[in-house]
Parts: structure tokens; sequence; C-alpha cells
């Protein structure tokens, strides 16, 4: 094998991406071995290239799967609250929710850019949370409809913004999630900085 036998770049520079300083040359380095030597050879450039790519995305589900999980947990929390406990009052639940959903969003984005010194790590990870956690409200949201499509529940759901809300709102909120994991992102990186100087010094 030859060096010019390599993944797709932008695939490569991912996997950098989101994983912290002192693994990105092991990591990288072990995958791309495991590429060269063993995938590619026994499958070709193009089932190799989608081997790397998996490895990849695996790594991009370990670092936002649980954000994800608990930004649908929050969402589909409200949902139910809104079914068993119904009210016209929306304000303090709208305030609760909305803020949570920001919390989850820094959060994410914070601990992303800490661990791999990236503030383009905490974004990508804020986008990924949001895009997981979409998915799976959107399964769950199905589920309940299937489930419960009574006219008292429908009346419910019209009460609290209609279907368009409770199909379109999470994939809208993706856009501002990432907004806010950014700015996570941005402390978080500030903070390894921080550390690091501290402990240079």
């Amino acid at each position: 094998m030859t060096n010019a036998v390599v993944p797709p770049a932008w695939a490569e520079r991912l996997l950098r991406l989101l994983l912290a300083p002192a693994d990105r040359e092991i990591v990288s380095g072990d995958l791309l071995e495991a590429y060269r030597d063993d995938v590619h050879p026994a499958r070709g450039r193009r089932r190799a290239d989608l081997w790397y790519i998996r490895q990849v995305a695996w790594f991009a589900w370990r670092a936002a799967w649980l954000w994800g999980a608990l930004l649908a947990a929050a969402v589909i929390g409200r949902d139910v609250l809104d079914r068993l406990s119904p009210t016209t009052e929306f304000y303090a639940r709208s305030l609760v929710s909305t803020y949570t959903a920001i919390g989850i969003f820094v959060c994410a984005g914070l601990m992303a850019a800490w661990r791999s010194h990236s503030v383009a790590a905490g974004t990508l990870i804020g986008a990924l949370t949001g895009a997981f956690a979409a998915v799976i409200v959107e399964v769950a949201s199905l589920g309940q409809l299937a489930i419960w499509h009574d006219p008292h529940t429908l009346a419910m759901i019209d009460a609290s913004g209609g279907l368009s809300e409770v199909f379109f709102l999470p994939l809208i909120v993706i856009v501002p999630g990432t907004m806010c994991a950014t700015i996570g992102a941005v402390l978080g990186r500030g903070l390894a900085w921080s550390m690091r100087s501290r402990l240079s010094d």
C-alpha cells in the first residue's frame, strides 16, 4: 500500500475534530493503518471509504447521543405533562422547556469544546444533539399519536400549538440550538485554554 491510499479527507478531518488532542494522532493513525493495510485491500476503495465513514459516525454518535437523549426526554416529558395535566396557560411551561433546551445545548457545546479544545467541535456536537433529539421526538410523537388519537388528545395538541409544532419544532430548534452550543463551545474552549495555561506555568 502507498500513501495515496487514504480515506476521504473530510472524514479524517471530522474524526480529528471529535477527538481530544491527546488521542488525535493515536486514534486517527490506528484507523488509517487499518484502512490501508486491512480494509482497503480486502474491500476496495468504495467499501473501505464507507467503513471509515462508519467509524467516524460512531465517534460522533458517542459524543452526542447522551445530549440528544436528554433533549428528547425533556421535549417528550413536556408533551406528556401537557397531555396528563391540561392547561390554558403555557407561559411557565414554555419558559422551563426553553431554558432546559438552552442549558442542554450549551452544556453539549461546552463539554465537546473542553474535551477537544475546538469551538468547531462544540458547534458540531450541538447540531448533532439537535438532530438526534429530533429523530427521537418524531418517532415518539408518531407512536403517541398511533396510541392516543381520541378527540380530547387532538384538542389538547391543537391547544398547545397543533401537529405542525409537534413535528416541525424539533427540526427548527436545531438552528438556534446549534447557536447556543457554539456559545457553550466558546466558553469550553476558553476554560480549556485557561487550564492549559495554568498547568504550563
